[in-house]
């Protein structure tokens, strides 16, 4: 954890609590991510109250990621320059935020992964295929899409979690997120997050944001449970995907601002084997 985190936080911080520090402090929030979301998760990453930046070239991406107080990398689009710029910034010693994207599937995204493993990232976010593939127990879902349920992946996401020292966070209709010996999982959300370019991709950089300024557990607990109500209360309004875009945005801003009712959302699992 960074410096600035330290500075405030208590031992543990309630998801509600964790979105206050976030507001608070309005992090630096480094993207290495896919040409296909970056609009769409830096307008994420506003409307919770951090401060985006695409900082993704190599020469750059080393010395930023020393600056930043998060750092996300995204293997949706990993051309030879992102890859070089995501060698660089997890190299820095800011916490940082895997997102692999279709592994397993693909094998120049697949063995990229493997290698930033290395340098222990403090959340990996991913599907249950992806988690699978990503620990070496399967190929891999449909591209982007899951093949697995969220609970095929608990074994694999405790195994990673453990060797990296770190978090996984595997997305589905109930989020699993554990740290190798705690499991939680987070309720709700709504499926018209997955018809939109960037709902997955845009939590990574949101868990990023929050690894600023609490732990990783913390981090990616909260933004599961934020994007569990934020999606909910946006599918409430919207007539279909393109209006849930935009009506997504807002809930993301008014739940981060008035945060209370995320604390209802999570709940603790029986510990993995």
């Amino acid at each position: 954890m960074n410096a600035r985190a330290e500075d405030h936080l208590s031992d543990r911080l309630s998801p509600a609590a964790a979105l206050t520090a976030l507001r608070e402090n309005a992090p630096l929030v480094q993207c290495i991510t896919n040409t296909v979301v970056t609009n769409f998760t830096a307008n994420a990453l506003l409307a919770v109250g951090a401060a985006p930046a695409m900082c993704d070239i190599p020469g750059e991406a080393g010395l930023f990621a020393g600056i930043a107080d998060g750092v996300l990398v995204n293997l949706g689009t990993p051309t030879a320059e992102q890859r070089d710029a995501a060698r660089e910034a997890v190299r820095a010693g800011t916490p940082w935020v895997l997102d692999p994207v279709a592994v397993g599937v693909l094998p120049v995204r697949t063995a990229l992964a493997a290698e930033l493993l290395d340098h222990r990232p403090a959340i990996i976010r991913g599907n249950a295929s992806e988690i699978l593939a990503l620990a070496g127990e399967a190929a891999g879902g449909r591209g982007v899409d899951a093949t697995d349920g969220t609970d095929a992946a608990a074994a694999a996401a405790r195994t990673l979690a453990l060797r990296t020292g770190g978090v996984v966070a595997v997305s589905g209709p109930v989020d699993l997120i554990t740290d190798g010996e705690r499991a939680i999982r987070v309720h709700g959300g709504d499926a018209l997050l997955t018809r939109v370019t960037g709902g997955g991709c845009s939590l990574g950089a949101v868990m990023a944001g929050l690894v600023g300024v609490c732990t990783s557990l913390e981090a990616a607990v909260a933004a599961s449970a934020l994007y569990a109500v934020a999606s909910e209360r946006a599918a409430s309004q919207a007539k279909g995907p393109g209006s849930f875009a935009v009506a997504f945005l807002d809930a993301l801003d008014a739940v981060a601002a008035a945060p209370a009712e995320l604390d209802a959302r999570v709940a603790d699992a029986p510990a993995l084997r």
